[in-house]
């Protein structure tokens, strides 16, 4: 049976709608079927997107640099979803070559698919330090040290909602003439912690993710110390909720194409909604973690010394190809502005350079 036939099939079972946020857990996730949790190819060029660690090994080495001023005597960092492994992969090379390497490198991998190449990725890169490596399916308790989530918080199951005449509706999904469509739920939305929008016009549409904040909640419960670093494309409340944003920031990705249809391609498609990085940050502090700065990509590498790797590489080829990549990470027109890095502390003082040339923390 394929994926949209057991959509159907919840959808038929339940006798109503299913929301978008279940449905976005079936297409992604669903056992062997969902789009991370099958075996095909999703990062790179022969994939659907390409990540920030897939462009340029400079990236995982800035992020390290960040990591190595938290980072204290046996202490770890925890990546959640990580992919291919080679931001791992970045992260442990440079921190070895700074002499910080933390006391494990937990990975938070649920696909046992993805945990094999990880594995792969590492130990051919870094055969000395793979059994530094441990991969979990749980959350750790009692952590310290530094947990790393990029381009993570996109991929969890969002709700999404329609402005109608008595407020916002969740905007299910229903099975009609033997088509997945949208289908409005007739009770209006209601969520006290989750910031609306007032004036919304009507048919203006938009997303909620509530199991972001949830997981927020979560890591500050088995965290003991240290700091959180969230990388994804996203944006303050505001700019969330501009009016010009009338059909929310739903995207699908299919080799390197976007659209913003969920309904084809499921189970072969990236489905993703933008950040909205003011709830994420209202959770944080009510969760008890601080606010430790928020910046675009661009100035967080920028402050972290990228332009020092282009400068300290003495072949002229590698370096050309270097500052291409570069480009790639902090250009407005690629990723540098559209990516932000939220970084979340607890019971730690330490500043976090990262930070140094730009804080946009009012603006959440």
């Amino acid at each position: 049976m394929n994926l949209q036939e057991i959509i159907k099939n919840t959808i038929i079972q339940k006798a109503e709608p299913i929301g978008f946020d279940e449905f976005m857990n079936l297409a992604l996730y669903y056992p062997a079927k969902g789009y991370y949790s099958s075996g095909v190819q999703k990062f790179g060029e022969n994939g659907d997107f390409v990540t920030a660690p897939e462009t340029s090994d400079l990236f995982g080495f800035c992020l390290a640099k960040q990591c190595a001023e938290v980072l204290g005597q046996e202490e770890s960092i925890l990546e959640f979803g990580a992919g291919s492994g080679v931001l791992a992969a970045q992260i442990l090379f440079e921190l070895g070559r700074l002499n910080k390497l933390p006391s494990t490198y937990y990975i938070l991998e649920l696909s046992s698919e993805l945990q094999q190449r990880q594995k792969a990725t590492i130990s051919k890169v870094l055969p000395e330090l793979i059994d530094k490596v441990v991969w979990l399916k749980n959350l750790p308790n009692n952590f310290s040290g530094v947990v790393i989530a990029n381009e993570v918080l996109d991929a969890m199951p969002a709700k999404r909602l329609i402005q109608q005449t008595d407020g916002f509706h969740e905007l299910g999904v229903d099975y009609q003439n033997d088509t997945l469509v949208w289908q409005a739920l007739k009770q209006p939305y209601v969520n006290e912690k989750m910031f609306l929008p007032s004036e919304a016009s009507q048919g203006y549409m938009t997303e909620v993710n509530e199991r972001a904040t949830a997981w927020i909640n979560t890591l500050n419960e088995i965290m003991d110390k240290g700091v959180v670093l969230l990388i994804d494309y996203g944006m303050g409340r505001d700019e969330y909720f501009h009016p010009q944003r009338h059909e929310g920031t739903l995207r699908c990705y299919y080799q390197h194409k976007a659209s913003d249809n969920p309904f084809e391609h499921i189970g072969e498609q990236d489905i993703t909604t933008s950040v909205n990085f003011s709830d994420i940050a209202d959770q944080a502090l009510e969760s008890g973690f601080t606010i430790a700065g928020y910046c675009t990509q661009a100035l967080f590498l920028i402050s972290l010394g990228i332009e020092q790797y282009l400068l300290d590489e003495k072949d002229e080829d590698k370096r050309i190809t270097l500052a291409q990549q570069v480009k790639q990470l902090v250009l407005p027109s690629a990723m540098g502005e559209s990516f932000k890095v939220l970084a979340l502390s607890k019971n730690t003082q330490v500043k976090l350079s990262g930070f140094k040339e730009q804080d946009l923390t009012y603006k959440l």
